[in-house]
């Protein structure tokens, strides 16, 4: 994921015009856009000027946490699917930490009103300083349009399309990992791990299942037999 991710943005960096708009496989609800956002997932920013220098650094903080994490999850034998759904996650953060921390680097700046795509440019002489960077967004699905009926209060009568964010394969990867574990992984909180340094698991015996060792049967007492009192 992390390489589809960044294949596909220094593809439509160095060739798409901003704002550039190219239908996927001919179809009018899929579509390449180009645009570029200095916030988190979807387009959101933050409006200060130390929002984007904090969202980099927490970025950095979150992946750091979750490669100890999966590591964890290794050594403890979590299941596949929680794994799986946790390193989705942590592909998408880092590709967009990629983004904000060297984009800004190694490229030219991509103008809003010229079609000029962007270069590769010498390290440290891009539009950008290292964590400011802007994060390349480009998968567009503007699927429908929806009518409000007339009779809604405050917003009856107007249009609104149907999933108008921008995104990238970044976010796609994050949004997957976190529906899978809400959808198929939460068995995983409500039993937990059960790890061992050794690798073995302790077994679990009833109380009432003794298995003994065969030829360490004891005799059936004879029907009468005064059992001994312990006092």
């Amino acid at each position: 994921m992390l390489l589809l991710d960044q294949a596909l943005k220094i593809y439509i960096k160095t060739t798409f015009c901003y704002n550039q708009d190219v239908p996927i496989l001919g179809l009018d609800w899929a579509r390449l856009h180009f645009v570029e956002n200095e916030g988190m997932a979807f387009g959101i920013t933050f409006g200060w000027e130390y929002g984007k220098l904090l969202l980099s650094i927490f970025r950095i903080l979150m992946v750091s946490a979750l490669i100890w994490y999966i590591r964890l999850l290794v050594q403890a034998d979590a299941p596949t699917g929680f794994l799986h759904s946790v390193g989705l996650i942590t592909a998408g953060a880092l590709g967009n930490i990629l983004d904000s921390a060297f984009y800004g680097l190694i490229f030219t700046a991509s103008p809003y009103h010229d079609c000029i795509p962007a270069e590769f440019s010498a390290i440290g002489e891009g539009y950008g300083t290292f964590l400011h960077g802007k994060v390349v967004d480009m998968l567009y699905f503007p699927i429908t349009w929806i009518h409000m009926p007339d009779w809604l209060p405050w917003i009856g009568g107007e249009e609104y399309l149907f999933f108008s964010p921008i995104f990238n394969i970044a976010d796609a990867s994050i949004t997957i990992g976190v529906l899978s574990i809400l959808l198929f992984q939460r068995r995983f909180f409500s039993e937990g791990l059960s790890h061992h340094p050794e690798g073995d698991i302790e077994p679990v015996v009833e109380e009432a299942e003794i298995i003994e060792e065969p030829g360490t049967e004891k005799p059936p007492a004879e029907e009468g037999e005064a059992k001994s009192n312990p006092s």
